[in-house]
């Protein structure tokens, strides 16, 4: 009785295993048949390393506070892509160390061009002397790779031959493009702030937080809704962000607000592994987001929402809420 009674128990053991593998075989399944569109994942990159002073840290305090605030943020890999021309700059000084801080932090850089040209003002082979000139510095380097991301995200304009030239030029270096998908415009945030401070003007930090925050989502929530009516899905995005004084202090309630509205973040590596990355576009004028790129060439219709805050209302929003507000206390 005793041997039956262990046999039975030993038959429900497996029982329950197997039913647990159908269960788990059934989820994998369902994973892999869920629509591209319900998978809302964004990947973090900041722009223009070394960056200029902010408003409120030094650049060695901006870093550290950064580094920090994406580790209590749980942000695995950002990208940062660099300037290795600025290190000559007053506010430069120390950059070296800034961007090994990064690496050890688990983050990864790649090239931004030597001094921030923009292709659109200058020619193609002085525009790839400055790419030249950046790679120079970065391979090798822990953490490096192989992506481009132009200035300004501007890629020649109206001039399809200068375009053609770089493009075949990056091609040739074995630089993939690091294109942006999503940007909610935090460098203009980043000077109001700047301005304020050499103004003498106080400033409401709670109000400034939720206007990042607000400002970012908007970009976001619009480029999401332009990829999934030009592509049918929502890709795996790429947000630009910048090294700022505002990320620095904001970036941990930026991917809390992300995540409270269902987005993973991922890795940048995981995002530039998105089939988006062999788009390459055909339109009147090269610049801006890779998804802005797409559905002009598609001619989609811009969305009328969600509302993507412009400059303009950016900075009336921070006259009212961020200064004002602070004034009136």
């Amino acid at each position: 009785m005793a041997l039956q009674m262990a046999a039975t128990r030993l038959s429900f053991q497996q029982w329950g295993r197997e039913v647990i593998r159908f269960f788990l075989l059934l989820l994998s399944m369902f994973a892999a048949i869920v629509p591209a569109a319900a998978q809302k994942r964004i990947a973090l990159t900041f722009d223009d390393v070394p960056r200029m002073r902010g408003a409120f840290f030094t650049p060695d305090e901006r870093a550290e506070k950064l580094i920090a605030a994406l580790r209590a943020a749980k942000v695995k890999q950002a990208a940062f892509f660099l300037n290795p021309g600025k290190l000559a700059d007053p506010d430069g000084k120390g950059g070296e160390v800034r961007i090994a801080a990064y690496v050890a932090a688990g983050h990864v850089i790649a090239n931004h061009s030597q001094g921030h040209m923009s292709l659109n003002a200058n020619t193609a082979e002085a525009f790839l002397t400055e790419v030249d000139q950046a790679e120079t510095w970065l391979k090798g380097r822990p953490g490096y790779r192989p992506w481009f991301r132009f200035p300004y995200l501007h890629e020649g304009g109206p001039d399809k031959a200068k375009r053609d030239a770089v493009r075949a030029g990056l091609a040739a270096r074995g630089l993939r493009n690091g294109y942006v998908t999503a940007d909610g415009s935090d460098w203009n945030l980043e000077a109001l702030t700047i301005k304020a401070a050499k103004d003498g003007k106080a400033m409401d930090m709670k109000a400034l937080g939720r206007l990042y925050v607000t400002t970012q989502m908007s970009g976001v929530v619009y480029h999401d809704e332009l990829a999934r009516r030009t592509t049918g899905r929502s890709p795996a995005h790429v947000l630009l962000l910048h090294e700022t004084d505002i990320a620095a202090m904001f970036i941990g309630d930026l991917v809390a607000e992300l995540r409270a509205q269902g987005w993973t973040i991922i890795t940048v590596d995981k995002a530039f592994a998105d089939p988006l990355a062999k788009v390459i576009t055909d339109v009147p004028f090269a610049a801006g987001t890779l998804t802005e790129s797409m559905a002009w060439q598609k001619d989609v219709a811009p969305p009328t929402w969600p509302f993507r805050i412009s400059t303009a209302m950016m900075d009336y929003l921070f006259e009212q809420r961020v200064i004002k507000k602070a004034a009136s206390q």
